[in-house]
């Protein structure tokens, strides 16, 4: 078990994912993951009430996309893994703070009390940006995204948001992975915090 900071993620997810992300060695990755403790990206809840709606949920989702991935595509990823370890731990960085606001703030109810059933709600003090487009912008000032991985990143939500149609029928497979190892984990790996 590992040790755990502010309430939030757990270091060794945290370890993980930085050496992770340092596998690839692609140019400015360090500079992304000083970028990634700026946004708090390792101390984000994952959703406002449904997986991982807990502070360090977002580090969490992210590596068990990663694991998810990993454990079960056979040798489906052998020659572009790098790939997978960019697109799976960096999909939902659009989550983390941008623009120096929180995606997700703390449900408060009456008595200054954090809700049980729905932890966090959305910042409306944020303009509403999908976090799909969000994530890409992040991740581009930092390091340079293949075509695949643009791809996957932008359309990993797949038909379950308006931009989703557009994508129907030129699925590509680090997409569909992609999406898969997400809404799989999100369903039925992350119930609690």
């Amino acid at each position: 078990m590992g040790r755990v900071r502010n309430g939030g993620v757990k270091l060794d997810t945290k370890e993980r994912i930085i050496e992770l992300l340092m596998s690839t060695e692609r140019p400015g990755i360090g500079n992304l993951i000083l970028s990634m403790d700026e946004i708090q990206f390792f101390d984000a809840p994952c959703s406002t009430q449904y997986h991982l709606a807990c502070f360090g949920g977002l580090a969490r989702h992210s590596l068990n996309v990663y694991e998810f991935g990993v454990n079960h595509t056979g040798g489906l990823m052998n020659n572009s893994i790098s790939h997978w370890i960019i697109v799976s731990l960096l999909h939902d960085i659009g989550k983390a703070k941008y623009r120096g606001k929180e995606n997700y703030i703390p449900n408060m109810l009456k008595g200054n009390v954090q809700s049980t059933v729905k932890p966090f709600e959305t910042n409306t003090d944020r303009l509403y940006i999908p976090h799909e487009i969000v994530s890409l912008q992040i991740v581009a000032k930092h390091i340079e995204l293949t075509e695949e991985e643009e791809f996957a990143i932008l359309y990993h939500n797949g038909l379950y948001v308006p931009s989703g149609r557009d994508v129907q029928g030129k699925e590509r497979p680090l997409q569909l992975l992609l999406h898969f190892a997400d809404m799989w984990c999100s369903r039925f790996i992350e119930k609690g915090c």
